[in-house]
């Protein structure tokens, strides 16, 4: 009978661990990761020259404590598919220029799409 009571038990702490876990990945995730970010305010689209892409720039206000913070969303216009290339905080503009259908320039940043991203994070690079 004791057995059967440890079997239970370890399971029932091997759930509860592994529960933590998944919430702490998840916590993680959305505090170090461009993708978990949504857009709230849309300021400035653009399309490539060639049509195919769009960069959708969006100003997101953090609260009462927090500067502004702008995301650019890139839309490829075939798949209609959407990725975060651009996380800058402490901005609340977005000048962007298309330099071809594979590079954007995003106030002062150049990315080539749609592999490149700038997340302020990690500033240092790109990718």
């Amino acid at each position: 009978m004791k057995r059967v009571f440890r079997i239970i038990g370890c399971t029932v702490i091997f759930i509860i661990i592994c529960i933590a876990a998944f919430f702490a990945y998840r916590i993680f995730l959305s505090v170090t990761s461009i993708d978990e970010i949504e857009g709230q305010e849309l300021i400035k689209t653009e399309v490539s020259p060639g049509g195919i892409y769009e960069a959708k720039a969006y100003l997101n206000n953090g609260g009462a404590t927090v500067d502004y913070a702008v995301l650019v969303v890139l839309v490829d216009k075939k798949s209609n598919k959407e990725k975060n290339i651009y996380w800058n905080y402490h901005c609340e503009e977005a000048n962007m220029r298309w330099i071809s259908d594979e590079k954007i320039e995003i106030n002062g940043i150049v990315l080539n799409v749609p592999d490149e991203v700038y997340d302020y994070r990690n500033s240092d690079e790109t990718g």
